[in-house]
């Protein structure tokens, strides 16, 4: 899913996307929800937004989708149980920021040892450049050693780089500038005070969102 910043944040203005468009930035639509929405079946994603996000009523989701309200109810039933089957123990915001800072820390000092700390034993690192820029990670790499030594290689071959905490999809995340250009966007799923997913967005055509970060 496209990482998208806080509206207080929001660079596209009157050319880029309207925020209001988007679900709802709040702190309960972070990219782990966003990832299980993108898991759904399309009919099961548009009866959930529909009803629980925007409220409509089944009468009116059912004309829009041309499906019975039972049918409808079912749908929105199913992307319920989606969503609580991913759920994981919520971390306070306050708590998932103070991580992410030192994670950010770590990163830049090219601490593994530090980074480890940080991270979930069976955390996943996940990266898209859509083909578009060079990937930081070019499949899913798992396991904390393994997620910290490709991270701490990243930053050993480039120069240049900013790190900016920044709101990502409702959540603490950061922004890393290439010189003045938004190179990546990473948003982070925290639990028990470790990160269990980092999400590394590198595709151009996704980050338009931060073009004057």
């Amino acid at each position: 899913p496209e990482p998208l910043p806080d509206r207080a944040e929001w660079a596209g203005g009157s050319k880029g996307a309207d925020p209001a468009d988007r679900v709802t930035l709040d702190e309960t639509v972070g990219m782990a929800f966003l990832v299980v929405l993108d898991s759904m079946t399309p009919a099961e994603r548009v009866a959930f937004v529909l009803h629980d996000v925007f409220q409509y009523p089944f009468a009116e989701v059912a004309a829009i989708v041309g499906r019975t309200p039972a049918a409808c109810r079912q749908l929105a039933a199913s992307a319920r149980r989606r969503i609580r089957s991913s759920g994981a123990p919520e971390t306070p915001r306050s708590r998932q920021a103070a991580v992410v800072k030192e994670f950010k820390d770590a990163w830049e000092a090219q601490d593994i040892d530090a980074l480890v700390a940080l991270l979930d034993p069976e955390v996943m690192a996940v990266g898209d450049s859509g083909g578009l820029a060079e990937a930081v990670v070019t499949a899913p790499v798992e396991g904390r050693m393994s997620v910290a030594r490709k991270l701490v290689e990243t930053v050993a071959q480039a120069d240049g780089l900013t790190f900016l905490e920044r709101t990502v999809n409702g959540g603490p995340g950061l922004v890393v500038l290439e010189g003045t250009v938004t190179g990546t966007v990473l948003a982070f799923d925290i639990a028990d005070d470790r990160i269990t997913r980092i999400w590394a967005m590198r595709n151009p055509e996704k980050l338009r969102a931060w073009v004057s970060d």
